[in-house]
């Protein structure tokens, strides 16, 4: 579906680590070493179970890799790419041990992220007839898999919001409440922020927008507005700043907010509450 660069080994291999570790506990893997000998080569696949986009390849792979370097990973379906029930997404090849150990945080990891890709590509292909709106993740992310989770974002169609609280400024409803007014908010970050970082502010009202264009930003994050209203705000912008949508936007309702002409459509839900794509491994 989308060519979509893999994430560099360093950001990922810590989160892979530290599941592992979760994962063998003290003792290590007492069932399959208990039960599998330890020459025991087997050769397996993960296979959808159900239609989806993947996403979260190199997770698995790195999984396999990190229990024994002797497993031999073939990615047949990389991330970005849809896939139907029965597609084989990776094969595998080694250990026996090794991938039987490694089996529940590879799929654990590759689930998720297909999850969050399969919920991305919903909302895009939803929203594509209506407008030219970009679907972009917000922070509400798993604690420790942001960058997975983004990544995922990407293979499904969407684009990614901030990555943190130190690349970008968003001034929020209670930062607002804080500084005592829209202008005073703008002002400070303005006078703070270096030169090349971008201001967004959040309105709730087309009156509070005003205010913002009249000081000037970057983006302007629209929030909980109707589609009508959201129309509004993006002609009082007219080029003038970036449009953001957000607010408890679904499969359902997208096609009307991207018709409203805003530049982006900002979704929490794709992270935090995405459901798993079923994927299994079985020897082959």
């Amino acid at each position: 579906m989308t060519d979509i660069l893999p994430l560099p080994r360093l950001l990922v291999e810590p989160i892979v680590r530290a599941a592992l570790v979760e994962d063998l506990g003290r003792a290590g893997d007492i069932t399959t070493d208990s039960i599998v000998p330890p020459g025991a080569r087997m050769k397996g696949v993960i296979a959808a179970r159900q239609p989806g986009v993947i996403s979260g390849t190199d997770a698995a792979a790195i999984a396999f890799a990190l229990v024994d370097p002797e497993v031999s990973v073939t990615v047949e379906r990389g991330d970005g790419t849809k896939v139907a029930p029965g597609d084989v997404v990776l094969r595998l090849d080694g250990p026996a041990r090794a991938i039987l150990t490694a089996e529940r945080v590879a799929l654990n990891l590759l689930c998720r992220m297909s999850g969050v890709a399969t919920a991305t590509n919903g909302l895009v292909e939803a929203a594509r007839p209506h407008g030219k709106s970009s679907i972009v993740c917000t922070r509400k992310t798993t604690p420790g898999l942001r960058s997975l989770e983004k990544h995922a974002v990407r293979a499904g169609g969407g684009s990614n919001h901030r990555f943190g609280l130190d690349d970008a400024v968003l001034i929020k409803d209670n930062h607002i409440a804080v500084a005592g007014g829209v202008r005073e908010a703008i002002e400070r970050a303005k006078a703070r922020a270096g030169h090349l970082v971008k201001i967004e502010c959040e309105v709730d009202t087309l009156d509070q927008l005003q205010e913002v264009l009249s000081v000037g930003v970057d983006a302007v994050l629209l929030d909980n507005m109707d589609p009508a209203t959201l129309a509004r705000a993006v002609a009082m912008i007219d080029g003038r700043a970036l449009s953001e949508a957000s607010g408890r936007i679904t499969v359902e309702t997208v096609g009307a907010v991207a018709g409203s002409g805003v530049d982006l459509i900002s979704c929490g839900w794709i992270t935090h509450s995405a459901a798993i794509i079923d994927l299994g491994l079985d020897a082959a």
